[in-house]
């Protein structure tokens, strides 16, 4: 099972006790995925379109105890899909639907429909409570949130751009950043952020969900934060190769070119010991010598013998390399 389907499941079985929140959830999924129909006498059938059995079941459920209505409900194959089929959960008493769409204020008291099924603005969704039944029936009417063992992705999808707008804003309230993006024909509000993204289940209430996602989080960032330990030692070490063998370069070519005992004492014994010990490190080295040292006299040491190779060499290549002399 997706987690996806899992955080879809969890919310079917969330029931507000409130009736003013059962009517919130009831007004986003019909918003998102309901149809009005209206014959030539000019009644009115209220349909819910969903290929999730989750949605049809949690929406027959919250009419059932909001209205005490019976929803018919049909079942067809996918014409795309062979094997996914489609839920039809139809309210065919004119009535009936009236008394659901005005109680959703998708239909106002002189029978104007808002268009595209708008619930924009209305009383519905003025309380916080009623806010967090919104989404909750919003991301079961068309939302998902991906494996988050893979990605943090959270979206619903809105079938035009006011719709997208009000379910953004109505995120917002709750201090999480959503925002929308034209997909093909349609709108998406989506939270990439993981944190927010478990803001977000903790407001629609999917807490066994939010659980599961904060336990791949800690795992991912302790081994992300592993992972950063272990790159930044390799590199380290890595420097500390490089470092070293750029040393027994320098030295190397001092001896070969003016010789080491041409160099002042303390570079002379520093010298020596580097290639005698070429694996030790700066500290190891400083300890080794008498009197002992710290790390950074040995590497101010090590620097001075970089620099004078590097100078024999630019004199070198210029051919004003004379008589070995002493260097200090």
């Amino acid at each position: 099972m997706s987690f996806s389907k899992e955080v879809k499941d969890e919310l079917s079985r969330q029931l507000n006790p409130a009736r003013h929140c059962m009517i919130a959830e009831i007004a986003a999924v019909i918003s998102l995925c309901g149809r009005v129909l209206i014959n030539d006498k000019d009644c009115i059938t209220l349909k819910i379109h969903t290929e999730n059995i989750t949605v049809a079941r949690k929406y027959f459920t919250l009419i059932k105890k909001t209205f005490n209505i019976n929803t018919e409900i049909s079942i067809r194959q996918n014409s795309y899909l062979k094997m996914s089929k489609m839920y039809t959960l139809s309210i065919g008493s004119h009535e009936d639907a009236v008394r659901i769409l005005k109680a959703t204020k998708l239909i106002d008291d002189s029978m104007e429909i808002g268009e595209n099924l708008s619930s924009i603005n209305n009383l519905v969704i003025q309380n916080v409570c009623c806010k967090r039944a919104f989404i909750r029936g919003a991301f079961l009417a068309s939302g998902s949130i991906s494996d988050p063992e893979k990605t943090y992705h959270f979206e619903i999808v809105a079938p035009n751009e006011d719709k997208a707008i009000q379910l953004r804003d109505i995120i917002h309230s709750f201090s999480v950043d959503a925002k929308i993006v034209i997909r093909k024909k349609y709108y998406v509000v989506y939270v990439k952020d993981g944190s927010q993204i478990v803001d977000l289940l903790n407001i629609m209430e999917a807490h066994v969900a939010l659980m599961n996602l904060e336990n791949v989080r800690i795992l991912k960032e302790m081994r992300n934060s592993i992972n950063r330990q272990v790159n930044c030692e390799a590199a380290n070490i890595n420097k500390t190769v490089m470092a070293a063998s750029k040393q027994l370069d320098d030295i190397r070519y001092l001896k070969n070119t003016v010789g080491l005992s041409e160099l002042a004492e303390g570079l002379e014994e520093i010298a020596e010991l580097r290639l005698e010990y070429p694996e030790s490190s700066l500290k190891e080295l400083g300890a080794l010598l008498n009197p002992p040292i710290g790390k950074s006299g040995v590497n101010h040491r090590l620097r001075k013998l970089s620099i004078l190779a590097d100078n024999l060499r630019e004199q070198k290549e210029e051919g004003n390399y004379g008589n070995k002399e002493n260097i200090d």
